[in-house]
Protein backbone atom coordinates (compact mmCIF):
# COMPACT_ATOMS: atom_id res chain seq x y z
CA UNK A 1 0.00 0.00 0.00
CA UNK A 2 1.51 3.36 -1.02
CA UNK A 3 2.01 6.61 0.84
CA UNK A 4 -0.98 8.35 -0.98
CA UNK A 5 -3.52 5.58 -0.22
CA UNK A 6 -2.28 5.36 3.71
CA UNK A 7 -2.95 9.31 3.58
CA UNK A 8 -6.72 8.81 2.13
CA UNK A 9 -7.60 5.81 4.72
CA UNK A 10 -6.62 7.95 7.04
CA UNK A 11 -8.16 10.90 6.48
CA UNK A 12 -11.60 9.06 5.76
CA UNK A 13 -11.41 7.23 8.95
CA UNK A 14 -11.06 10.66 10.32
CA UNK A 15 -13.94 11.76 8.85
CA UNK A 16 -15.89 8.75 9.93
CA UNK A 17 -15.04 9.13 13.54
CA UNK A 18 -15.87 13.00 13.10
CA UNK A 19 -19.43 11.80 11.18
CA UNK A 20 -19.84 8.93 14.34
CA UNK A 21 -19.62 11.70 16.58
CA UNK A 22 -21.52 14.66 15.41
CA UNK A 23 -24.92 12.12 15.26
CA UNK A 24 -23.91 10.79 18.41
CA UNK A 25 -24.04 14.42 19.96
CA UNK A 26 -27.05 15.21 17.77
CA UNK A 27 -28.67 11.75 19.23
CA UNK A 28 -27.37 12.84 22.73
CA UNK A 29 -28.96 16.75 22.21
CA UNK A 30 -32.18 15.15 21.50
CA UNK A 31 -32.76 13.03 23.97
CA UNK A 32 -31.90 14.96 27.00
CA UNK A 33 -32.69 18.50 25.79
CA UNK A 34 -35.62 19.14 28.02
CA UNK A 35 -37.60 21.31 25.27
CA UNK A 36 -37.91 18.02 22.89
CA UNK A 37 -40.10 16.80 25.68
CA UNK A 38 -41.47 13.51 26.89
CA UNK A 39 -42.34 10.13 24.62
CA UNK A 40 -45.78 7.76 25.29
CA UNK A 41 -45.37 4.57 27.50
CA UNK A 42 -46.39 1.33 25.97
CA UNK A 43 -49.08 1.60 28.39
CA UNK A 44 -50.13 4.77 27.00
CA UNK A 45 -50.14 3.56 23.21
CA UNK A 46 -52.82 1.09 24.59
CA UNK A 47 -54.62 3.96 26.36
CA UNK A 48 -54.49 6.06 22.98
CA UNK A 49 -55.48 3.32 21.02
CA UNK A 50 -58.22 1.70 23.17
CA UNK A 51 -59.66 5.91 23.17
CA UNK A 52 -58.48 6.58 19.20
CA UNK A 53 -59.58 5.37 16.65
CA UNK A 54 -57.30 7.61 14.34
CA UNK A 55 -54.50 5.82 16.76
CA UNK A 56 -52.81 2.93 14.72
CA UNK A 57 -49.45 1.88 13.48
CA UNK A 58 -47.66 3.51 17.07
CA UNK A 59 -49.05 7.22 15.47
CA UNK A 60 -52.20 9.14 15.05
CA UNK A 61 -53.14 10.00 11.74
CA UNK A 62 -55.95 12.41 9.71
CA UNK A 63 -59.47 10.82 8.86
CA UNK A 64 -58.48 11.41 5.05
CA UNK A 65 -55.63 11.48 2.80
CA UNK A 66 -53.06 13.80 3.80
CA UNK A 67 -49.85 15.03 3.56
CA UNK A 68 -47.54 17.87 5.54
CA UNK A 69 -46.06 18.90 2.29
CA UNK A 70 -47.66 18.60 -1.79
CA UNK A 71 -45.58 16.62 -3.56
CA UNK A 72 -45.78 19.36 -6.49
CA UNK A 73 -41.97 20.83 -6.59
CA UNK A 74 -42.78 23.84 -7.89
CA UNK A 75 -46.74 24.61 -7.85
CA UNK A 76 -48.70 27.78 -9.14
CA UNK A 77 -48.03 31.14 -6.74
CA UNK A 78 -51.70 31.33 -4.99
CA UNK A 79 -53.93 33.64 -7.22
CA UNK A 80 -56.01 35.26 -4.48
CA UNK A 81 -52.69 37.15 -2.79
CA UNK A 82 -53.60 40.75 -2.01
CA UNK A 83 -50.57 41.61 -0.36
CA UNK A 84 -47.18 42.27 -1.88
CA UNK A 85 -45.43 43.24 1.36
CA UNK A 86 -42.56 41.80 2.81
CA UNK A 87 -43.21 38.47 5.21
CA UNK A 88 -41.86 40.56 8.19
CA UNK A 89 -43.62 44.25 8.43
CA UNK A 90 -40.55 46.85 8.58
CA UNK A 91 -42.82 48.58 12.05
CA UNK A 92 -43.22 48.15 15.31
CA UNK A 93 -46.84 46.64 15.99
CA UNK A 94 -48.92 48.32 18.51
CA UNK A 95 -50.39 46.57 21.14
CA UNK A 96 -52.84 47.21 23.76
CA UNK A 97 -53.28 46.90 27.78
CA UNK A 98 -55.60 43.98 28.50
CA UNK A 99 -58.72 44.65 30.80
CA UNK A 100 -56.58 42.03 33.39
CA UNK A 101 -53.89 44.44 33.90
CA UNK A 102 -54.73 46.92 36.83
CA UNK A 103 -51.81 49.43 37.06
CA UNK A 104 -49.36 47.47 35.52
CA UNK A 105 -49.64 44.75 37.77
CA UNK A 106 -51.63 41.66 37.03
CA UNK A 107 -55.43 41.36 38.91
CA UNK A 108 -54.65 37.66 40.47
CA UNK A 109 -58.04 37.52 42.03
CA UNK A 110 -59.46 39.37 39.04
CA UNK A 111 -62.28 36.72 37.57
CA UNK A 112 -64.92 38.00 35.12
CA UNK A 113 -68.66 37.24 36.23
CA UNK A 114 -70.24 33.91 35.21
CA UNK A 115 -72.12 35.11 32.38
CA UNK A 116 -69.62 37.27 30.48
CA UNK A 117 -67.42 36.48 27.72
CA UNK A 118 -63.83 38.14 27.19
CA UNK A 119 -61.26 37.47 25.15
CA UNK A 120 -57.98 38.63 25.12
CA UNK A 121 -55.33 37.89 22.01
CA UNK A 122 -51.48 37.84 23.16
CA UNK A 123 -50.47 37.10 19.62
CA UNK A 124 -50.35 34.33 17.43
CA UNK A 125 -52.32 31.48 18.74
CA UNK A 126 -52.07 32.69 22.26
CA UNK A 127 -55.73 34.11 23.75
CA UNK A 128 -56.75 34.61 27.30
CA UNK A 129 -60.13 33.46 27.66
CA UNK A 130 -62.66 34.46 30.46
CA UNK A 131 -65.40 32.27 30.20
CA UNK A 132 -68.14 31.04 33.24
CA UNK A 133 -66.40 33.11 35.79
CA UNK A 134 -62.95 31.37 34.99
CA UNK A 135 -59.24 32.23 33.36
CA UNK A 136 -58.71 30.20 30.22
CA UNK A 137 -55.35 30.59 28.30
CA UNK A 138 -54.86 28.76 25.54
CA UNK A 139 -51.47 28.00 23.97
CA UNK A 140 -49.21 30.20 25.84
CA UNK A 141 -46.48 31.14 24.00
CA UNK A 142 -44.20 33.87 25.64
CA UNK A 143 -40.66 33.93 23.77
CA UNK A 144 -38.92 35.68 21.21
CA UNK A 145 -37.33 32.50 19.19
CA UNK A 146 -39.85 30.20 18.21
CA UNK A 147 -37.77 27.27 18.35
CA UNK A 148 -36.33 24.28 20.83
CA UNK A 149 -33.33 26.34 21.45
CA UNK A 150 -33.43 30.23 22.09
CA UNK A 151 -30.47 31.18 19.88
CA UNK A 152 -31.80 30.03 16.25
CA UNK A 153 -35.53 29.40 15.27
CA UNK A 154 -38.19 31.60 13.84
CA UNK A 155 -37.71 35.23 16.15
CA UNK A 156 -40.98 36.66 16.13
CA UNK A 157 -41.96 40.44 14.74
CA UNK A 158 -44.38 41.22 17.44
CA UNK A 159 -44.52 41.29 21.19
CA UNK A 160 -46.75 39.83 23.50
CA UNK A 161 -48.35 43.11 25.42
CA UNK A 162 -47.90 41.07 28.73
CA UNK A 163 -45.16 39.28 30.31
CA UNK A 164 -45.50 35.81 31.93
CA UNK A 165 -46.01 37.14 35.76
CA UNK A 166 -48.34 39.63 34.97
CA UNK A 167 -51.11 36.97 33.49
CA UNK A 168 -53.09 36.22 36.28
CA UNK A 169 -54.44 32.86 37.96
CA UNK A 170 -55.11 30.29 35.54
CA UNK A 171 -57.76 28.22 35.86
CA UNK A 172 -57.21 25.80 32.82
CA UNK A 173 -54.74 26.01 30.22
CA UNK A 174 -55.58 24.67 27.14
CA UNK A 175 -53.11 23.37 24.40
CA UNK A 176 -54.22 22.63 21.13
CA UNK A 177 -50.87 20.60 19.84
CA UNK A 178 -47.33 20.36 20.25
CA UNK A 179 -45.52 22.57 17.90
CA UNK A 180 -43.27 25.14 19.00
CA UNK A 181 -45.32 27.70 18.02
CA UNK A 182 -48.40 26.68 20.41
CA UNK A 183 -46.44 24.67 23.22
CA UNK A 184 -43.19 27.03 24.59
CA UNK A 185 -41.40 24.58 27.30
CA UNK A 186 -39.62 28.14 28.79
CA UNK A 187 -43.32 29.63 28.91
CA UNK A 188 -44.98 26.21 30.52
CA UNK A 189 -41.89 26.20 33.43
CA UNK A 190 -43.03 29.86 34.35
CA UNK A 191 -46.79 29.86 33.97
CA UNK A 192 -47.08 26.17 35.69
CA UNK A 193 -47.37 27.22 39.31
CA UNK A 194 -50.15 29.60 38.62
CA UNK A 195 -52.50 26.96 36.63
CA UNK A 196 -55.22 24.88 38.16
CA UNK A 197 -55.63 22.68 35.16
CA UNK A 198 -54.10 21.53 31.92
CA UNK A 199 -56.11 20.23 28.78
CA UNK A 200 -54.03 18.89 26.37
CA UNK A 201 -54.62 16.15 23.51
CA UNK A 202 -53.95 12.66 23.64
CA UNK A 203 -50.08 12.43 24.17
CA UNK A 204 -49.10 15.94 25.13
CA UNK A 205 -49.32 15.09 28.73
CA UNK A 206 -46.09 13.49 28.14
CA UNK A 207 -44.22 16.40 27.17
CA UNK A 208 -45.72 18.17 30.36
CA UNK A 209 -44.80 15.72 32.81
CA UNK A 210 -41.27 15.67 31.22
CA UNK A 211 -41.30 19.58 32.32
CA UNK A 212 -42.36 18.87 35.77
CA UNK A 213 -46.26 19.58 35.67
CA UNK A 214 -47.83 17.34 38.04
CA UNK A 215 -49.50 14.40 36.34
CA UNK A 216 -53.28 15.02 38.74
CA UNK A 217 -53.55 18.66 36.92
CA UNK A 218 -53.56 17.25 33.40
CA UNK A 219 -56.44 15.91 31.59
CA UNK A 220 -55.86 14.35 28.41
CA UNK A 221 -58.26 13.60 25.75
CA UNK A 222 -59.28 12.33 22.49
CA UNK A 223 -61.49 13.75 19.39
CA UNK A 224 -64.84 13.71 20.27
CA UNK A 225 -64.08 13.09 24.40
CA UNK A 226 -66.26 16.21 26.84
CA UNK A 227 -64.63 16.96 30.07
CA UNK A 228 -66.37 18.94 33.02
CA UNK A 229 -64.83 21.85 35.27
CA UNK A 230 -66.90 23.36 37.39
CA UNK A 231 -69.97 23.40 34.92
CA UNK A 232 -67.88 24.06 31.74
CA UNK A 233 -67.72 21.42 29.42
CA UNK A 234 -64.99 21.16 27.14
CA UNK A 235 -65.05 19.06 24.21
CA UNK A 236 -61.73 17.94 22.02
CA UNK A 237 -63.00 18.08 18.55
CA UNK A 238 -61.07 17.29 15.32
CA UNK A 239 -58.48 19.21 13.19
CA UNK A 240 -56.35 18.27 9.96
CA UNK A 241 -52.85 18.84 11.34
CA UNK A 242 -50.03 16.73 12.43
CA UNK A 243 -47.70 16.94 15.57
CA UNK A 244 -43.99 16.40 16.82
CA UNK A 245 -40.97 18.22 18.29
CA UNK A 246 -38.06 16.40 16.99
CA UNK A 247 -37.44 14.70 13.54
CA UNK A 248 -38.31 11.20 15.31
CA UNK A 249 -41.74 11.82 17.14
CA UNK A 250 -43.79 13.08 14.43
CA UNK A 251 -47.72 12.23 14.45
CA UNK A 252 -47.27 10.91 18.01
CA UNK A 253 -48.99 13.18 19.93
CA UNK A 254 -52.45 14.42 18.80
CA UNK A 255 -53.55 17.61 17.48
CA UNK A 256 -57.36 19.23 18.51
CA UNK A 257 -59.42 22.08 17.94
CA UNK A 258 -61.80 22.68 20.62
CA UNK A 259 -65.63 23.56 21.83
CA UNK A 260 -66.47 25.14 25.33
CA UNK A 261 -70.08 25.73 26.38
CA UNK A 262 -71.62 26.85 28.87
CA UNK A 263 -75.51 28.05 29.77
CA UNK A 264 -74.59 31.58 28.34
CA UNK A 265 -71.97 31.07 25.27
CA UNK A 266 -70.37 28.35 23.39
CA UNK A 267 -67.27 28.92 21.55
CA UNK A 268 -64.72 27.33 18.95
CA UNK A 269 -61.10 27.71 18.78
CA UNK A 270 -59.43 25.84 15.74
CA UNK A 271 -56.09 25.12 16.96
CA UNK A 272 -54.19 24.54 13.64
CA UNK A 273 -56.13 22.55 10.82
CA UNK A 274 -56.38 22.45 7.20
CA UNK A 275 -59.70 22.71 5.37
CA UNK A 276 -61.62 19.75 5.88
CA UNK A 277 -65.37 17.92 6.65
CA UNK A 278 -64.36 18.42 10.44
CA UNK A 279 -65.98 21.76 10.55
CA UNK A 280 -69.15 20.32 9.04
CA UNK A 281 -69.38 17.53 11.82
CA UNK A 282 -68.62 20.06 14.54
CA UNK A 283 -71.65 22.41 13.75
CA UNK A 284 -73.77 18.89 13.14
CA UNK A 285 -72.57 18.16 16.76
CA UNK A 286 -72.72 21.30 18.85
CA UNK A 287 -74.50 23.74 16.68
CA UNK A 288 -74.17 27.21 16.44
CA UNK A 289 -70.82 29.70 17.93
CA UNK A 290 -71.46 32.22 19.64
CA UNK A 291 -67.32 33.19 18.93
CA UNK A 292 -65.13 31.24 16.95
CA UNK A 293 -61.15 31.84 17.04
CA UNK A 294 -59.68 31.05 13.78
CA UNK A 295 -56.44 29.80 12.51
CA UNK A 296 -55.74 32.62 9.47
CA UNK A 297 -51.92 32.80 8.37
CA UNK A 298 -49.00 30.60 7.52
CA UNK A 299 -50.34 29.25 4.40
CA UNK A 300 -48.67 27.79 1.21
CA UNK A 301 -49.53 26.15 -1.59
CA UNK A 302 -46.69 23.52 -0.57
CA UNK A 303 -48.97 22.85 2.61
CA UNK A 304 -52.61 23.13 1.47
CA UNK A 305 -53.68 20.97 3.61
CA UNK A 306 -51.85 21.74 6.58
CA UNK A 307 -53.16 25.22 6.87
CA UNK A 308 -56.49 27.17 5.62
CA UNK A 309 -56.41 30.15 3.45
CA UNK A 310 -57.73 32.91 4.32
CA UNK A 311 -60.87 31.97 2.44
CA UNK A 312 -61.32 28.67 3.80
CA UNK A 313 -60.65 30.32 7.29
CA UNK A 314 -64.00 32.43 6.69
CA UNK A 315 -65.81 29.56 4.95
CA UNK A 316 -65.31 27.48 8.09
CA UNK A 317 -66.85 30.07 10.14
CA UNK A 318 -69.47 30.57 8.25
CA UNK A 319 -69.97 26.59 8.30
CA UNK A 320 -69.59 26.53 12.13
CA UNK A 321 -72.63 29.19 12.26
CA UNK A 322 -69.95 31.78 13.82
CA UNK A 323 -71.85 34.71 15.40
CA UNK A 324 -68.69 36.28 15.59
CA UNK A 325 -65.42 35.34 14.30
CA UNK A 326 -62.00 36.37 15.23
CA UNK A 327 -58.80 35.10 12.66
CA UNK A 328 -56.00 34.46 14.42
CA UNK A 329 -52.61 32.87 14.21
CA UNK A 330 -51.18 35.96 12.08
CA UNK A 331 -48.78 39.06 12.99
CA UNK A 332 -46.20 37.21 15.05
CA UNK A 333 -44.35 35.36 13.64
CA UNK A 334 -42.88 33.97 10.33
CA UNK A 335 -44.03 30.59 9.25
CA UNK A 336 -44.59 31.05 5.44
CA UNK A 337 -43.66 33.38 2.47
CA UNK A 338 -47.04 35.45 2.61
CA UNK A 339 -47.33 38.94 3.11
CA UNK A 340 -47.54 39.80 6.70
CA UNK A 341 -50.66 41.42 6.23
CA UNK A 342 -52.31 38.80 3.13
CA UNK A 343 -53.83 36.72 6.46
CA UNK A 344 -55.84 39.49 7.71
CA UNK A 345 -56.79 41.34 4.49
CA UNK A 346 -58.04 38.14 2.74
CA UNK A 347 -59.97 36.98 5.77
CA UNK A 348 -61.62 40.36 5.90
CA UNK A 349 -63.03 40.42 1.76
CA UNK A 350 -64.16 36.38 2.03
CA UNK A 351 -65.57 37.07 5.48
CA UNK A 352 -67.50 40.53 4.64
CA UNK A 353 -68.69 38.27 0.89
CA UNK A 354 -69.92 35.55 3.56
CA UNK A 355 -71.77 37.84 6.20
CA UNK A 356 -70.15 37.10 8.53
CA UNK A 357 -69.13 39.44 11.96
CA UNK A 358 -65.94 39.81 11.96
CA UNK A 359 -63.95 41.57 15.18
CA UNK A 360 -60.25 42.56 14.67
CA UNK A 361 -58.60 43.50 18.16
CA UNK A 362 -55.54 45.00 18.60
CA UNK A 363 -52.91 42.47 20.60
CA UNK A 364 -53.62 43.17 23.82
CA UNK A 365 -57.28 44.38 23.62
CA UNK A 366 -60.02 42.75 25.49
CA UNK A 367 -62.84 41.83 23.50
CA UNK A 368 -65.99 41.94 25.65
CA UNK A 369 -68.23 39.77 23.48
CA UNK A 370 -71.84 41.69 24.20
CA UNK A 371 -70.25 44.74 22.81
CA UNK A 372 -68.16 43.10 19.64
CA UNK A 373 -69.25 46.13 17.39
CA UNK A 374 -66.22 47.87 18.94
CA UNK A 375 -63.48 46.10 17.27
CA UNK A 376 -63.40 46.47 13.95
CA UNK A 377 -60.43 49.07 13.25
CA UNK A 378 -58.14 48.34 10.99
CA UNK A 379 -55.52 49.41 13.33
CA UNK A 380 -52.18 47.49 10.90
CA UNK A 381 -53.24 49.48 8.16
CA UNK A 382 -52.87 52.66 10.06
CA UNK A 383 -49.40 51.23 11.57
CA UNK A 384 -48.02 50.71 8.12
CA UNK A 385 -48.64 54.10 7.13
CA UNK A 386 -46.97 55.79 10.09
CA UNK A 387 -50.70 57.29 11.81
CA UNK A 388 -50.90 57.16 15.71
CA UNK A 389 -53.51 54.66 16.54
CA UNK A 390 -54.31 55.44 20.13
Amino acid sequence: MNKAVKILLSVLGGLGILIAAIILIALVFVFLWPSFGGSASRQDKIDYARRAPNFYDGVFHNQSSFSPMSMVKNPAPDPKTISDNTPRPDFEFPVKTPDFIVNGQRASAQRAPIDEFNSTWLGHSTVFIQMHGMNILFDPVFSEVISPVSFAGSRRFSHPPVTVEQIPEVDILILTHDHYDHLDYDSIKKLDSKVKRYVVPLGVENHLEKWGVESSKITNMAWWEETQIEGLTIACTPSQHFSGRKLIDSMRTLWASYVLKDEFHQIFESGDSGFNEYFEKIHEKYGDMDFVLIECGQYNVQWPLVHMFPEQSAAAAKTLGAKIVQPIHWGAVILSRHGWDDPVERFLKESSALGLETVTPYIGQTVHLDDAGHYAERWWRQAAAGLATD
